[in-house]
């Protein structure tokens, strides 16, 4: 009896199975980083992009995403109904990210000065000149987050505020796997061999650091969601839209850029072995990081249940910044649930939303002055509205926006 029991529940398991990979096999049509957007700049492999607003009068500061070098941005744009992006163009914000490309070749050279201080400086400075402000708001995450956190330092006159999601900036921790990996790892081996760090080297990495749960069980839940009851007749239709979900995730996963050497090499050793951010003894080009420059209004949002950066790595930003308006958030997700699991969308981005709205303003007011002198307003003003009288910036500024939002618009509706 216990035998022939056995046989149907393994019976009933491989028929599971083989559903789920054919569903698999079918590969349906999916797409992601679906928002209306255009490329802004280039330089390089690196791309600015701007989404197209959702309203026609957005928060005067724009918003800048950066993201880490490991996998892609798009995590943040992964569909309609789990996009960062999405939503905080809903609440009124002008946004932008960085697209770091995929890195080849000679780009094996690229330092983290030239991350930093390069195209994320002129990135904040091209959208600097188009919103005719003199600071922007930075949205760092993961990486992107210590980067943006680095960048803030080094040069805090451009920075209106900075929001770090899931983002490092204490390396000693032994609560992480990632940090315990990472002090052992050695670095310089791997960058003379390869040049370029392939990206699936590191991917292959992070999905060791808990294989069960990000190469088996995710798989057997996946098995397990798309069984279907005979009398179920949207069944099929609901497993096609799991697939889907299931396939964005899986897309992103893999898809891991490879990185550029020397970067790599400095980003592993002077913060995950040495720890010198935190310290205020790392230095970019000469020029050392000292987080007591960070003086604008800080808001440092983790996960509780981070396996890649602890809560203990993100912590202690609040005492190593001079900011007087700081502000935390954590919420109880994982580090990836953080961008697309359902708290994401109706906690995670409406608090955020709600922390950066009164600070978009330049000088906490709705009719601050864009640039500075009164030469520059003159020639804004005669550039937006063809005349040489001086109208109200802030007026100036929404009349310029409104156009380039019915450009934007037209371009995107005839792609």
């Amino acid at each position: 009896m216990n035998e022939l029991k056995l046989t149907e529940e393994l019976t009933e398991e491989y028929d599971k199975f083989r559903h789920g990979i054919e569903l698999l096999m079918k590969s349906p049509d999916f797409s992601v980083g679906t928002t209306p957007s255009e490329v802004f700049y280039t330089e390089d492999k690196m791309k600015l992009i701007h989404y197209i607003p959702a309203v026609a009068k957005t928060h005067p500061v724009p918003v800048l995403i950066v993201y880490a070098l490991v996998n892609r941005y798009y995590i943040l744009d992964l569909q309609p109904d789990k996009s960062v992006v999405k939503k905080l163009l809903e609440e009124g914000f002008d946004v932008y990210v960085i697209d770091w490309g995929y890195p080849s070749g000679p780009d094996r050279y690229l330092t983290l000065d030239d991350y930093v201080n390069g195209y994320l400086h002129n990135s904040v400075e091209k959208i600097k000149e188009i919103s005719g402000l003199d600071k922007i708001t930075l949205l760092g995450v993961c990486q992107g987050g210590t980067f943006s956190i680095m960048y803030s330092a080094l040069h805090p006159e451009n920075v209106k505020n900075l929001v770090t999601l899931v983002a490092p900036v204490n390396f000693d921790s032994n609560k992480g796997i990632l940090n315990l990996w990472a002090k052992g790892l050695d670095v310089d081996k791997i960058v003379d061999y390869y040049g370029i760090v392939p990206g699936d080297f590191l991917n292959s990495a992070f999905l060791l650091l808990d294989p069960f749960r990000l190469m088996i069980d995710k798989y057997i839940g996946m098995f397990e969601r798309i069984e279907c009851n005979t009398d179920d007749a949207t069944c099929e239709v609901r497993n096609e839209d799991y697939i889907k979900n299931f396939l964005r995730m899986e897309k992103w996963i893999f898809d891991s850029p490879d990185q550029a050497g020397e970067t790599f090499r400095q980003f592993m050793k002077d913060c995950y072995q040495k720890n010198l951010l935190i310290k205020n003894e790392m230095e970019l080009n000469g020029k050392k990081i000292n987080l007591k420059n960070i003086t604008m209004p800080v808001l440092n949002v983790m996960a509780e249940f981070d396996h890649l950066v602890p809560n203990d790595a993100s912590i202690p930003l609040a005492d190593a910044i001079s900011s007087t308006d700081k502000d935390t958030l954590v919420f109880p997700t994982g580090h990836i649930g953080i961008f697309v699991g359902s708290k994401s969308q109706k906690e995670v981005c409406p608090k955020i939303a709600t922390w950066l709205k009164p600070r978009s303003f330049l000088n906490g007011k709705g009719d601050e002055k864009i640039g500075s002198g009164k030469k520059e307003r003159l020639e804004l003003a005669k550039e937006i509205t063809g005349s040489g009288k001086e109208e109200l910036p802030e007026l100036a500024r929404e009349k310029k926006l409104e156009q380039n939002i019915k450009k934007r618009k037209s371009r995107v509706n005839k792609k």
